[in-house]
């Protein structure tokens, strides 16, 4: 089935509090069909736990905002699953023009009790999966007409929290190295290549404590919000932020603006 709206697809989209669901949300509010993935075996491991039925209540809100929408179960640490999900999106709503890098692989951790076997599993989750789900995106975009719109946007997620988050935040340091050689390098596509670093945003996993020290140390006096989040993504893939490529972007409220 296919429409004449574009088509995001959105990766890690498993919770109805997560930032990957204000995306979504937004963007259907926007005009955008929309593809997610998710991952109930992550959330299982994870102190929130899964939540069942929430993917289906994401995609209840899609439909009410006028998308049509499909949700894919992947497990990004396959090295085939990155195909799979670009074959599937692309075959249930049409050519995928917005790919939204909202997943992640978080365990904390530090230096010197990182595993092997979770340094591979970030990097693979993180930043292998991630490129291939470029190299898909790109592949079947093409070279869009002269006037289609978006002509193709990629979006991903970062993040500089790497004490005792070590992995993660090793992992998504390369991630914004990649996104950003793709504006380059897919240029010659009518592709769009930024990186959004959202500060701290509470999706469930802040302690009280950490919640008020940051809202201590935020220009505002508030956490950030999925939708603050959203909010740029929808510009970013819109033909007004088409002029913005290649850059990392901070949008945290002015909390990484330290005073002296």
């Amino acid at each position: 089935m296919t429409s004449l709206r574009p088509v995001a697809l959105i990766t890690g989209v498993g919770r109805t509090v997560g930032i990957g669901a204000g995306i979504a949300e937004r963007l259907a509010s926007a005009g955008w069909d929309i593809a997610t993935t998710h991952l109930e075996a992550y959330d299982d491991r994870m102190p929130w736990g899964r939540k069942p039925g929430d993917v289906e209540a994401v995609h209840a809100r899609l439909r009410d905002a006028g998308a049509a929408s499909v949700a894919i179960e992947a497990d990004l640490s396959d090295i085939a699953a990155p195909a799979r999900v670009i074959d599937e999106a692309t075959s249930r709503l049409g050519r995928v023009s917005a790919l939204i890098l909202s997943h992640c692989e978080s365990v904390d951790s530090s230096l010197m009790d990182t595993s092997v076997e979770s340094f591979d599993r970030h990097f693979a989750v993180n930043v292998r999966a991630s490129m291939l789900l470029i190299q898909e995106f790109s592949r079947r975009l093409g070279r869009p007409a002269a006037n289609a719109d978006p002509a193709g946007r990629i979006v991903a997620l970062t993040s500089d929290h790497v004490v005792n988050n070590l992995p993660y935040g090793a992992s998504k340091g390369a991630l914004d190295r990649l996104v950003i050689g793709a504006s380059r390098e897919l240029g010659d596509q009518g592709v769009t290549a930024n990186v959004i670093n959202p500060g701290p945003v509470d999706t469930g996993w802040m302690t009280t404590e950490m919640a008020d020290a940051v809202r201590a140390e935020t220009p505002a006096g508030r956490l950030g919000t999925p939708s603050d989040v959203a909010n740029l993504v929808a510009f970013l893939c819109s033909a007004a932020g088409g002029w913005v490529n290649g850059q990392l972007l901070h949008s945290d409220g002015g909390w990484s603006v330290k005073g002296g």
